[in-house]
């Protein structure tokens, strides 16, 4: 048993590193965005039933987070900060398109994410593909997600924690990680809203 929590505490250290590495590489590359090369092709499903690809990113901005609804504590809290914010935009947040892509496409459903999005801004658009479809997008968007299993036969998602900005183009503008004040996060989505 003793070793069996070793390896459990192991494996969470492992976990937060690769997490925090992935965050020092988005802070790192949202500095300089000539020739970062997050994004890419993806399809997935929307939480009224259409389908998004990269293409609806183009002539509109776009802000993107992953997580999944059965979160205890990172993506509500993350979600309720995207609603602040796009208030705190007034009218320059319609020209952002908010979407929050699910990790765990095994239990978040289009009608389950309909509900979750629902309870924080009408604005966002849960995005559910298949597994195969995830780890198309994971793949372009850098990003790093692991099923962790619990004791109790259950299990919880892990994965990169940030928000990724797309211009216009819908290509990688910048990122706004767990680190950013509120007063730096809005002032990244005005940068978007003017120059992306």
């Amino acid at each position: 048993m003793r070793w069996r929590h070793a390896a459990l505490a192991v494996l969470a250290a492992a976990i937060v590193a690769a997490t925090a590495l992935g965050v020092v590489v988005l802070e790192e590359r949202a500095g300089d965005r000539d020739g970062v090369d997050i994004g890419g092709p993806f399809s997935m499903t929307a939480h009224d039933g259409r389908r998004v690809t990269e293409r609806d990113l183009v002539g509109r901005r776009s802000l993107i987070v992953f997580g999944f609804t059965h979160c205890p504590d990172v993506c509500p809290a993350t979600l309720f900060e995207v609603a602040s914010w796009l208030e705190a935009l007034g009218d320059d947040a319609q020209a952002i398109d908010p979407y929050f892509v699910t990790v765990d496409p095994a239990r978040d459903t289009p009608g389950r994410m309909a509900e979750y999005v629902g309870y924080f801004s009408p604005r966002i658009v849960g995005l559910v593909g298949t597994a195969s479809e995830l780890e198309r997008m994971a793949k372009g968007y850098r990003l790093y997600y692991a099923r962790i299993d619990l004791e109790d036969g259950g299990y919880t998602m892990d994965h990169t924690a940030a928000v990724y900005l797309m211009d216009g183009g819908g290509r990688f503008f910048d990122a706004i990680t767990m680190n950013a004040g509120f007063d730096e996060a809005v002032d990244r989505l005005r940068r978007l809203v003017e120059n992306g």
